[in-house]
């Protein structure tokens, strides 16, 4: 064993491992170091708390003077709690979170200080915006941005910092975040899905979109993950032979939790609990050392600050345990990749979930109303939901037994496939009274009843719906929810939109009742709709098949799936609905392809220095050593020893020959990545990155694997799988 993976080894095994006392209380810790509504009440004057309630549930702007006041009272808050610095906390176009720590001190003259924090240093600062992927949308001498307060999302303390939500945007007013687009999707929906929800309840004021995350993870050995130089440059595994027992006994899937991994568990979740991010459900998933970690559906803008503060701290948190927690879609050959599933769906400030079934006929209206425009709205943009989770990352997960296909479908169920196929047969126009009643008593009126588990799960679909909401499984785990979110927003927005105007025109033009004018609308969007409807194995390959005559997409990499996201249908999609302009979605666009490149380069890079300076070198030592052997045994058996050196001849033949496969690949592979880097247009560069560099990736990985089942087990230099997924 080679002396870095011996060391790695001996550290894991030497440590001693302690359980987190779990006795606190959930909902004692729940929110302590949040400046929620409770703290506000508590600290905040009557006008101050009521000026954050108005900008947090009407968009209301707040007072300057007032917004000294709030900046005040937190400062005084966050000093009770021992907070010596803070920070505007966002979500720039980078995929992770940005802060720039300022301490609350501050000098006053007279070799005295005070703690100091003002409404000013509350609603705007100004980070350098130059610094951060832009696409083009500032210059680098160019370096003026602002992050300003999202009062939608409460401030919190980590550490010793108060960190304050905020947007994130260029001098000249374009979004250079991903909060700032979600922000204006969420608004678009609600003004669409309340005017829509009008319909049947008229106290309806305000419809939020909710979001439950289910975040999947691996959890490493931190000193054996560190002596992989793959894992920690690129978050995978770019080679390593499969462990001989993997998952195939599915004995890891919801098993008992193994020590070390609940202590992990336990000490995060007391974290998140103290941040007001309401987990709840935690289990082993389906690859060794794989786990899950699932909250409390929220308000989508929420659910996405929390999310992303919780792939923050799981990292410090693993530290603590000595572990590393891998977020890559795909960090291991052969196992499952991790995702995260987004559960999302629509809610009436009344308190009525408008994808949950009622128990009334006009109730399940409201549903089917809900139901299908969300159907419609994926069937017309199927091309940019698949757009909005590409990633290099992925794209290695998408399509293999563990993930949904790259084909974009939606999955309802045998029983609502059978309601909607019924309802597709109401009369064109006014409906008899016979009619009238057929329909609500017996299609509408008996969706409760047959909603209750009415259907198996297909873990195969992209979208599919689960009884009360629709999850969107085909998001990878280490994005950020907001890209996805913004997208499925905005769609259903639009496509509300649209409906409530085709049903005004039938009632005011044809003079139908408001019902039959629903119906009909409705009717023909489940006839418009039905393409994208599917019930089968999307692993299959008649599906890609099937998918092709329906006219669905089939992007199956990210340079090819990005292109919808500049498309004049998106283009004009965004901009109608007023939430990114033509500056802002291509700059995205030119930001996710760069990415895309550097990505793959820098895998090409990690994958070439691994195979030359490690295996290759590791691999002419133990052929040196076979050589050795084969001459002595010639001195000892003279013309017999090709007799009972004949195996030893073969493997160094063998080692020979993928050392030669090796150099040549990675001969080959850093070639093309030369060429592609000397292209100028980004597309071009990226399709060349996806088509002619990343293809070799696979060549080199397949002779080093080979050599690693060939070398001796003490001079192999890379921890093992066996190491990496089996040691806990």
């Amino acid at each position: 064993m080679s002396t870095l993976r011996f060391q790695a080894l001996k550290e894991t095994l030497n440590r001693d491992y302690v359980m987190v006392n779990e006795s606190e209380r959930r909902s004692v810790l729940f929110g302590e170091n949040v400046f929620n509504q409770t703290a506000m009440l508590q600290c905040l004057t009557k006008d101050a708390y009521n000026s954050v309630m108005n900008a947090v549930e009407h968009g209301s702007k707040i007072d300057r003077s007032i917004a000294d006041q709030i900046a005040s009272a937190m400062k005084d808050w966050a000093l009770s709690k021992g907070v010596t610095h803070y920070t505007h906390w966002f979500q720039p176009l980078t995929g992770a979170t940005a802060e720039k720590h300022d301490a609350f001190f501050e000098t006053i003259g007279n070799g005295q200080a005070v703690e100091k924090f003002g409404g000013g240093q509350l609603v705007q600062q100004e980070p350098d915006a130059s610094s951060f992927p832009n696409g083009g949308i500032r210059n680098t001498f160019e370096a003026r941005g602002y992050t300003a307060w999202d009062p939608t999302s409460p401030a919190f303390i980590y550490g010793t910092t108060l960190c304050i939500p905020t947007v994130f945007v260029a001098y000249t007013g374009e979004a250079l975040d991903y909060k700032t687009p979600l922000l204006r999707a969420l608004q678009a929906v609600d003004g669409a899905a309340t005017a829509v929800a009008k319909y049947f309840d008229k106290n309806v004021k305000k419809v939020s979109a909710s979001l439950g995350w289910e975040q999947e993870y691996f959890l490493i050995d931190r000193a054996l993950a560190e002596s992989r130089p793959d894992l920690v440059m690129t978050g995978r595994t770019l080679l390593g032979h499969s462990a001989a027992k993997g998952q195939q006994l599915d004995d890891h899937y919801f098993g008992s939790i193994p020590v070390r991994a609940l202590s992990f568990m336990s000490d995060l979740e007391t974290e998140c609990m103290l941040l007001g991010i309401p987990v709840k459900t935690r289990h082993n998933e389906v690859a060794p050392n794989q786990f899950e970690l699932a909250p409390i559906y929220e308000e989508t803008n929420l659910a996405v600050d929390h999310n992303s503060l919780l792939m923050d701290i799981m990292d410090k948190v693993a530290i603590r345990h000595n572990l590393t927690v891998l977020l890559h879609e795909k960090p291991f050959a052969g196992v499952n990749g991790s995702g995260k599933h987004n559960n999302w769906s629509l809610s009436t400030d009344t308190g009525v979930n408008l994808l949950s079934p009622g128990k009334t006929p006009m109730s399940n209206l409201q549903f089917l109303t809900f139901f299908i425009n969300t159907i419609k709205a994926v069937n017309e943009y199927e091309e940019l939901m698949r757009a909005g989770i590409a990633s290099a990352s992925n794209d290695h997960r998408l399509g293999a037994n563990e993930a949904p296909p790259a084909i974009m479908s939606v999955f309802i169920g045998e029983q609502l496939t059978a309601v909607l196929k019924e309802l597709e047969g109401v009369t064109d126009g006014k409906l008899s009274p016979k009619e009238k009643t057929d329909l609500k008593l017996n299609v509408v009126g008996k969706i409760p009843e047959i909603l209750l588990d009415n259907t198996d799960r297909n873990r195969t679909s992209s979208f599919a719906f689960t009884g009360n909401k629709f999850e969107f499984r085909a998001v990878g785990s280490k994005a950020n929810c907001a890209n996805p979110m913004t997208i499925l927003n905005t769609i259903v927005a639009k496509q509300l939109k649209e409906f409530k105007k085709e049903v005004d025109t039938l009632i005011d033009a044809k003079g139908l009742k408001k019902d039959e004018a629903i119906f009909n609308v409705l009717r023909e969007y489940i006839k418009e709709s039905k393409n994208i409807l599917f019930e089968g194995n999307g692993y299959d390959e008649a599906w890609e098949k099937e998918a092709e005559k329906r006219g669905l997409s089939n992007n199956k990499t990210t340079p090819d799936a990005l292109k919808a996201k500049v498309s004049d249908k998106t283009l004009d999609l965004f901009d109608e609905m007023a939430v990114m302009n033509k500056i802002e979605a291509e700059a995205r666009y030119e930001i996710e392809i760069e990415e895309y490149v550097m990505r793959i380069q820098i895998e090409g890079r990690v994958l070439g220095d691994i195979a030359r300076n490690h295996v290759i070198p590791t691999a002419i030592k133990y052929q040196n050593m076979l050589i050795n052997n084969v001459l002595g045994l010639k001195k000892l058996y003279e013309k017999e020893f090709k007799k009972y050196a004949k195996e030893q001849m073969e493997i160094i033949e063998e080692i020979s020959m993928h050392i030669d496969k090796i150099n040549t690949q990675v001969n080959k592979m850093t070639g093309e990545r030369k060429k592609a880097n000397k292209l100028t247009d980004p597309e071009k560069k990226a399709a060349d990155y996806c088509d002619k560099v990343k293809p070799l990736f696979d060549k080199i990985r397949y002779s080093c694997d080979k050599l690693e089942l060939l070398v001796d087990d003490e001079l192999w230099p890379l921890t093992k799988y066996r190491e990496l997924l089996f040691t806990r």
